[in-house]
């Protein structure tokens, strides 16, 4: 008989948290009218002066999913959420931006998908999915070695895609090296990008808990330096930090016999 174990509560607010957060900054930019939204619009077809008008309209409803994941979650916001996490990242490659920038927001989707796969999928229990996921539920190591899983892909992409966007010498990452002072952004830029990188590699390999505390770090102190609307872009990026947070908050919950099976997967 399979082993069961209760959640560390932990885990769910974190993720739960940290979904909430990523939806409510990105939806505060559709309020306030993020002028490069007008390119992802234009993916599907649609002209400034119509972009203009959903902008606000999407932003509003981003905000109202993230309140509510907050209030009372759900798993059918939690798929929501997911799903709209992966079109929204998908169409900046889509509108011409690096690919990078899809893979370095896997926080966004990674987050409600990782607590989604914690609270249970259920199936053609229609009711389930619309009633409220609890914070202390009961798991299998199968689930939790999933969610394990998950977060380390998720965590091993968003350092890569930003490592990636580093190494590219994205035009915004050289202008915040050169904000802070340093004298040579584009060196600046490839040291971090290769740290970012070997950072996401030893995660996806092997993730060591003190190693995560310093990425969580890491992550939160670096998203701060954004030249406007900081506080925003910071909320933004709540997927990331809670993608790191909860996988060190994780691996205590796994067994030896289940972390093995983990890494060799």
């Amino acid at each position: 008989m399979e082993n069961t174990l209760h959640l560390d509560s932990k885990i769910h607010y974190t993720l739960r948290f940290a979904a909430a957060m990523c939806f409510i900054g990105h939806g505060i930019f559709g309020i306030i009218g993020k002028a490069i939204w007008l390119n992802y619009f234009a993916v599907f077809g649609i002209a400034h002066n119509l972009g203009n008008t959903l902008m606000p309209i999407l932003g509003v409803l981003d905000v109202l999913m993230g309140i509510s994941l907050l209030v009372y979650p759900t798993r059918v916001i939690l798929l929501w959420l997911a799903v709209w996490g992966i079109i929204t990242a998908s169409l900046r490659p889509l509108s011409g931006e690096h690919f990078a920038e899809m893979i370095e927001r896997a926080g966004n989707y990674g987050a409600p998908l990782t607590l989604l796969i914690l609270s249970g999928f259920s199936g053609k229990n229609i009711k389930n999915w619309f009633s409220r996921i609890n914070p202390d539920t009961l798991i299998n190591e199968k689930t939790i070695a999933a969610a394990t899983t998950c977060l380390r892909i998720v965590v091993f992409l968003l350092l890569t895609g930003h490592g990636w966007l580093n190494l590219s010498e994205k035009k915004g990452l050289l202008g915040q090296y050169t904000s802070l002072g340093f004298s040579d952004p584009v060196q600046i830029a490839h040291i971090v990008g290769a740290f970012e990188i070997l950072a996401a590699l030893s995660v996806l390999i092997k993730p060591i808990r003190p190693v995560l505390l310093a990425l969580f770090i890491w992550k939160m102190g670096t998203e701060l330096f954004y030249p406007h609307w900081e506080a925003f872009e910071w909320i933004e990026r709540g997927g990331s930090y809670g993608a790191i947070l909860a996988l060190w908050f994780i691996l205590p919950q796994v067994s030896i016999k289940t972390q093995k099976n983990i890494i060799t997967t």
